[in-house]
């Protein structure tokens, strides 16, 4: 919980959260890519975001479980690993100016995708640096 409070304390520069473009490749499984107005570029893999789900319900698994953002699930001990299919939204629409939505193949939705919460985790290399 801490490091969400203080993570949300750091407030980043307009023009690193208000996204250029944004692309996802539903069809070729590759994910979403999102230029955000400093030039900065920032890609997400389908299984990264539906690890990185915000919503209430996710948080609290993964606030549990000691997971972090964008991080599987771990198998329970002593459970016999299961073909888990890969993550692949059926829907994507915006959420007004300041967010994007997923309809999941595993039957999740409600997760809020805000730009500023996915620059925040921008899984990038020079982001985690």
């Amino acid at each position: 919980m801490r490091r969400v409070q203080a993570e949300e304390a750091r407030v980043l520069p307009v023009a690193a959260t208000d996204p250029k473009s944004v692309k996802v490749e539903k069809t070729t499984g590759k994910g979403m890519d999102i230029e955000w107005k400093d030039s900065h570029k920032s890609h997400y893999s389908f299984s990264w975001l539906r690890d990185a789900c915000p919503c209430a319900t996710c948080n609290e698994e993964r606030e549990g479980s000691g997971r972090k953002i964008g991080e599987p699930p771990k198998a329970k001990p002593g459970a016999l690993p299961m073909y888990k299919e890969p993550a692949r939204p059926l829907e994507i629409a915006p959420v007004g100016k300041y967010a994007i939505n997923f309809h999941w193949n595993d039957g999740h939705s409600s997760g809020i995708y805000s730009w500023e919460f996915l620059r925040r985790e921008c899984p990038c290399a020079e982001c985690k640096g």
